[in-house]
């Protein structure tokens, strides 16, 4: 099965079956859900998911803190679409320039974005929006690609990068964030990528980003769960402060 090019129907469609029944997102949510408790969270706020795609995470959310508010945007229209179907508040709009006022949000979401952000210097933008719209001792949390093994180059077509532990805490700072934690996560079943990665390579002749790769989960038999409760424990030791040293995912939780 080959991998949808990114922001197309079909990547879209691919994320939505990952989201709904991978053991890998079900994981990464869970790992999410202790970073969000290592915070204590007060009891309602507003949380704004910066590049919502297609819901999920606002859903996702809400399960855990119903008292909240939550807000969402995307650029792509066809996310919009799906988000809007299952009731999500949402707009469209870009991370390099939020539409909302000054310090009105007390956390922000952002998972997988800020990789697919100009390689000029979007990502500096980003997160420099993220801290002008949160409220003092606002959070936010962040997930994306770590730079592993095969090393992947930036993609100048659609602005992909993956992040190295110390340049992204760099970039956090330099925003005016306090890193509260900040690790690498799937470790050990972020190998399995390397095959894919290394197919897709020489498939398409280079190594550039490719969109998805995994497929559709075919269950949710006994690995998966396994799969899950391993990144479960890593997630605990990265709430905990654990600064993992290997892992295809980095995970953040800082503090405005």
């Amino acid at each position: 099965m080959t991998a949808p090019m990114i922001f197309t129907a079909e990547y879209y469609q691919r994320m939505r079956d990952l989201e709904r029944d991978g053991w890998w997102n079900a994981a990464m949510r869970d790992i999410a859900a202790m970073l969000l408790r290592s915070a204590s969270l007060p009891g309602r706020g507003t949380m704004l998911d910066v590049g919502c795609g297609s819901g999920q995470t606002m859903a996702w959310f809400e399960s855990l803190y119903p008292e909240w508010r939550t807000v969402g945007l995307d650029v792509a229209a066809e996310a919009l679409a799906a988000a809007r179907a299952i009731g999500a508040r949402v707009t469209r709009g870009s991370g390099l320039a939020l539409p909302h006022a000054d310090q009105s949000v007390d956390l922000v979401i952002t998972l997988d974005v800020v990789q697919h952000l100009p390689l000029s210097g979007g990502d500096a933008i980003a997160l420099a929006e993220m801290r002008r719209v949160l409220r003092p001792g606002g959070f936010v949390l962040l997930r994306t690609n770590a730079q592993a093994f095969p090393r992947v180059a930036d993609d100048p077509v659609f602005n992909f990068h993956r992040y190295r532990p110390g340049e992204l805490r760099a970039k956090l700072r330099a925003a005016g964030f306090e890193v509260l934690r900040l690790s690498r996560v799937n470790t050990i079943l972020g190998l399995a990528e390397i095959p894919r990665e290394l197919r897709a390579a020489r498939r398409n002749g280079d190594s550039r980003y490719r969109g998805i790769l995994a497929p559709p989960p075919s269950g949710r038999g006994w690995t998966g769960h396994l799969k899950r409760r391993w990144l479960r424990l890593e997630g605990r030791a990265a709430a905990l402060g654990v600064r993992l040293p290997l892992g295809r995912t980095i995970v953040a939780l800082c503090r405005a």
